[in-house]
């Protein structure tokens, strides 16, 4: 059975950090791409950065310099380590994995920003 199960959301003030986590079970995690996306109320969900199988990682503008996505192969875990985090980020984080046709999601993780 596959799971995704994103952690560590919460409630953080302008300029803080925050760590998410995904754990993956149920599949080969080292195969897949992973991904994480977000989304608000009434919008798209937005892809905000994807690490790949053999470790290269990419970013939207709106988090460069800001977000780091990483992964653990050895513990089925991608992170996504924000700082310098803004209200603008408030939004259901979600992790997402990919290997060829096969997608899977996690059931997100609320971040809100706010002081």
């Amino acid at each position: 059975q596959v799971q995704l199960v994103e952690s560590g959301g919460g409630l953080v003030q302008p300029g803080g950090s925050l760590r998410l986590s995904c754990a993956a079970s149920g599949f080969t995690f080292s195969m897949y791409h992973m991904s994480w996306y977000r989304q608000v109320p009434g919008k798209e969900r937005e892809w905000v950065a994807r690490i790949i199988s053999f470790g290269s990682t990419y970013y939207a503008d709106s988090v460069k310099g800001r977000f780091t996505i990483s992964r653990d192969n050895a513990k089925n875990t991608v992170y996504l380590q924000m700082n310098s985090l803004k209200p603008e980020d408030t939004a259901v984080y979600y992790c997402k994995a990919e290997f060829r046709l096969q997608n899977y999601w996690g059931q997100g993780t609320q971040v809100t920003i706010s002081s």
